[in-house]
């Protein structure tokens, strides 16, 4: 490799040569798929990259079993299509980061699960790490390991894939990861409330959310009016039953509009994919995680930097976008702090990502523990240093 040059091996084998010549020489790497996520966080600290997008392909898929297994460098969609013509799909509805960091190609399988993305579905069904079976993956000294399997029940010793999920490539780069899946619903339904603010709408999200009809999406898109979106999905017969039911339990809400299909569905891509925050490249973006019942202090505290919310997992999560500084960015790790939530700066440009902390700090027992297991996992510190922390 040459100063500035990106390296995409053809294969496992080729990528373990390329770290383990790395490993040797004390240079540090930049990894990344098709590096759609390049201003997620710090920027890496590498003049060197080494990208997994020639390891792609579904390795296996046992639709009977609910199991698939792919390389790493996989474009998501290439999975999704393949899962629906079983009528299976990805449990925890990662989402399409292209619209957030403005990026032509899709984010890969390995990226997705390196920062643990999940969607509105995340709420009733868990994270995508919670989904993991196994992996395959390289470590910072060029030795290709594995943990888990491909059955749904394995005892395998050490759980490597929970801990390589949300490590940004910092402790290895997985190049074969294998998924439970699920049947995809049959069909789908929203209930749009009308509220009068934020506050009403975590209220309408809580009441759905705690009632029994198994809601699987609750998100509020603060506005002009505020709409609080609850959203069903089974089969055909059991969705028009509980939507039903759900309107009566929350009359006191109001009259909700209905989405059915299509036009349901299109609604949880944009929360999904945080779409109505995008629209301006210049601005950084942040993910909030407060009890839903601070996201109102977190929302007020996004209209006094001018900025937009939108709401997820019931209030859990709120994404926010506002002109990007310093001052911006510490008015909401202060709006998460006061109630013990924690504040995430996704998107910037570099100078902003270079001069705070996108990460909430590690109590010291944890940092302590983490830096063992870098040590452990990459001894020269050689795989995205800088991507989380300085010098980390």
């Amino acid at each position: 490799m040459t100063a500035g040059t990106t390296l995409a091996p053809p294969d496992e084998a080729g990528l373990a040569t390329a770290i383990a010549a790395a490993h040797a020489a004390n240079e540090p790497l930049s990894i990344e798929g098709h590096g759609s996520k390049r201003g997620l966080l710090r920027p890496v600290q590498a003049a060197r990259t080494v990208s997994t997008r020639n390891l792609t392909g579904i390795t296996l898929y046992r639709p009977s079993e609910l199991i698939v297994a792919a390389r790493a460098g996989t474009p998501i969609p290439e999975i999704e299509a393949a899962l629906a013509e079983k009528g299976q799909h990805l449990i925890a509805e990662p989402p399409d980061t292209r619209a957030i960091f403005g990026a032509d190609e899709p984010a890969t399988l390995g990226g997705i699960i390196a920062a643990n993305l999940s969607g509105p579905r995340r709420i009733a069904w868990g994270a995508m790490r919670d989904h993991l079976l196994g992996i395959r993956f390289v470590n910072g000294a060029g030795e290709v390991m594995r943990s888990g399997g491909r059955v749904l029940k394995n005892v395998t010793g050490l759980d490597l894939c929970k801990l390589l999920a949300g490590s940004y490539g910092t402790l290895g780069v997985m190049t074969e990861i294998t998924l439970k899946v699920l049947p995809a619903p049959e069909a789908t339904a929203t209930l749009l409330f009308q509220v009068p603010d934020t506050a009403t709408g975590v209220r309408v999200l809580s009441a759905g959310l705690g009632s029994p009809f198994s809601v699987t999406g609750a998100a509020l898109l603060p506005g002009t009016p505020n709409l609080a979106a609850l959203r069903l999905e089974d089969f055909a017969a059991s969705v028009t039953y509980r939507a039903a039911r759900l309107r009566e339990s929350l009359a006191t809400f109001g009259s909700p509009t209905l989405l059915e299909g299509d036009p349901s569905r299109g609604f949880w891509r944009e929360v999904r994919d945080a779409t109505p925050l995008a629209a301006h490249p210049e601005e950084a973006v942040w993910r909030v995680s407060v009890r839903p019942s601070a996201a109102p202090a977190v929302v007020r505290a996004a209209d006094a930097l001018g900025g937009r919310a939108l709401l997820d997992w019931g209030g859990g999560l709120v994404w926010v976008a506002a002109p990007a500084s310093a001052a911006a960015h510490d008015a909401l790790v202060a709006a998460a702090s006061i109630s013990g939530g924690t504040c995430t700066l996704f998107r910037a440009p570099e100078a902003l990502r270079l001069s705070v902390a996108v990460l909430p700090p590690e109590p010291a027992p944890l940092a302590a523990i983490a830096r063992r297991v870098k040590a452990a996992l990459d001894p020269a510190g050689i795989l995205n240093p800088g991507r989380i922390r300085a010098g980390v």
